[in-house]
């Protein structure tokens, strides 16, 4: 799976997870390649229903997907960046054709329609300064109804992660 769905169809409500389930969400979101049979003696069942139990758990929705962690600085794209982006309101469909346009820019890693000052929070990878500022001319700055952008430079990663509490 190269990308993971951005906008998921909708589903019915969710139900109730149980104490294996979780387990077995937690495990898998720390190591999605963990095989059945590991993952099956670490949540105490037997191989087969655990298999049927990650199973269901990706066809309710709760496994969107797996993915390799691939290292940033080895691949050399070492710039971090975060950016806010404004656009032009008055402009019929911005929202439709804004996110049309974000989709086909390689270098964004994540946006997020967000509320408060700004409409759009970007974060994108690029080798380095040079690289973000031919992003920003060719790229985002070129697109139609931008009304204004901001961008902060991370100077260190404190901390990123995939994994989250539920």
């Amino acid at each position: 799976m190269s990308d993971l769905p951005i906008h998921a169809a909708p589903r019915p409500e969710p139900r109730s997870l149980d104490r294996i389930d979780r387990l077995i969400l937690k495990h898998l979101q720390a190591e999605g390649r963990k095989p059945v049979s590991d993952l099956a003696r670490d949540v105490q069942l037997t191989a087969t229903p655990c298999f049927d139990r990650v199973r269901r758990l990706e066809e309710e929705g709760y496994i969107q997907g797996y993915v390799a962690l691939l290292n940033a600085h080895q691949l050399g794209v070492r710039l971090l960046a975060f950016v806010e982006v404004r656009v032009d309101h008055t402009i019929s469909g911005i929202a439709e054709r804004f996110r049309a346009a974000i989709d086909g820019l390689e270098e964004v890693v994540e946006c997020h329609r967000v509320a408060g000052g700004f409409d759009y929070l970007i974060k994108i990878r690029v080798p380095d300064i040079e690289a973000y500022r031919q992003f920003l001319d060719e790229g985002l700055a070129a697109l139609p109804g931008i009304a204004g952008i901001r961008t902060y430079v991370t100077m260190e990663e404190v901390k990123s992660t995939l994994a989250f509490k539920f």
